[in-house]
């Protein structure tokens, strides 16, 4: 990815704004925070997640991806929701080390643990820094479910790991894979793999045996003439289910989408937008729980028609599968733990 010139919306939290003028924009570089966070499992209680728990290793992410509902998070570290959140890359390097203490805890059952919630937990620093790998060896260890989403080839490095996870607790990969035009994908997502080797991610995890799925995460309205296309070729690579998420921009996320949107694509722009709004009740967005995630209207029902329609066709379970085993949850044995008496 070429280095972006400096771009974010007035962060709300901040007493100050810092603005240049156009030829005196920096370009931006990546910059590494350590985070000495003490504990690494994130808690939701939103009817519109399916999952409780997540652990994020990063915070921010490089993968640049215009639509990033986790832009706004970036705000309330001191950072911008644009570029910062694209280069101001915060690291929890203590996360295998936090994560083992969390499931050492008696009030941890072995609930399902996704990564990640507000990151992509294989972006490139993950491919020196292996705190995701150090994770999931974790969770291993612990026998303790766990699903992944990633846009990530990084994560064929750690098919070993996935596979004893597979054998001895359960796991899901999602491939995320929103835009099946190379071109498209560039433009929104500029720091990301290409479509096509998305597919052959899909491939190689399915080749080992480890459930993998495509996650259609957004669908942009306007920019959705590929859905069909992305669910018939990740089937034929090897998916066994397949989800969507509509195109969400709460906070600063519509600033720096639109930016994005009529910078590469400014003919189509202003439709976009309209589709947008009319999947939003006439808004740009609603925070409406059941409403967030798939919209509402006519063109957002045919959205969600369209989709099952065209993953069952292909064979794919049109949803996120939903059968971990909690019950596999081991605490390892310790030295110096005393034995069973029965």
């Amino acid at each position: 990815m070429k280095p972006r010139a400096w771009s974010n919306p007035p962060n709300p939290f901040a007493p100050t704004a810092l603005e240049y003028l156009e030829e005196d924009h920096p370009r931006a570089q990546v910059h590494v925070w350590d985070d000495s966070t003490k504990g690494i499992l994130a808690t939701n209680d939103s009817p519109d997640v399916g999952f409780n728990f997540s652990v994020n290793p990063y915070r921010g992410c490089m993968h640049a991806c215009a639509y990033c509902y986790a832009r706004p998070g970036h705000e309330y570290l001191g950072f911008g929701a644009g570029t910062d959140f694209e280069t101001q890359i915060v690291v929890k390097r203590r996360a295998p080390e936090l994560l083992r203490e969390a499931f050492w805890k008696p009030s941890w059952k072995g609930e399902l643990v996704v990564f990640s919630g507000v990151t992509d937990c294989y972006q490139p620093l993950e491919a020196s820094l292996l705190l995701t790998r150090g994770c999931l060896e974790v969770c291993a260890e612990f026998r303790n479910p766990v699903g992944i989403v990633t846009k990530s080839p990084i994560i064929e490095r750690d098919i070993d790991v996935l596979q004893q996870l597979a054998r001895d607790a359960s796991l899901s990969v999602a491939i995320s894979l929103p835009f099946h035009d190379q071109d498209l994908a560039r433009a929104i997502e500029p720091g990301v793999a290409t479509p096509r080797r998305r597919l052959q991610i899909i491939e190689r995890l399915a080749a080992a045996s480890i459930r993998v799925g495509v996650s259609i995460a957004p669908i942009s309205p306007g920019l959705d003439e590929g859905v069909s296309r992305v669910l018939a070729e990740a089937a034929s690579a090897g998916a066994h289910f397949a989800g969507y998420v509509l195109l969400r921009l709460p906070g600063s996320v519509r600033p720096v989408f639109e930016e994005r949107l009529r910078e590469a694509l400014p003919l189509r722009a202003e439709k976009v937008l309209h589709r947008i709004q009319e999947t939003r009740g006439g808004k740009m967005y609603d925070s409406t729980w059941g409403l967030r995630q798939r919209g509402e209207g006519q063109y957002a029902d045919a959205i969600a028609a369209l989709f099952a329609a065209q993953a069952r066709k292909v064979g794919l379970q049109p949803r996120w599968p939903d059968d971990t085993r909690p019950d596999t949850f081991r605490r390892p044995e310790r030295p110096g733990d005393q034995l069973p008496l029965l």
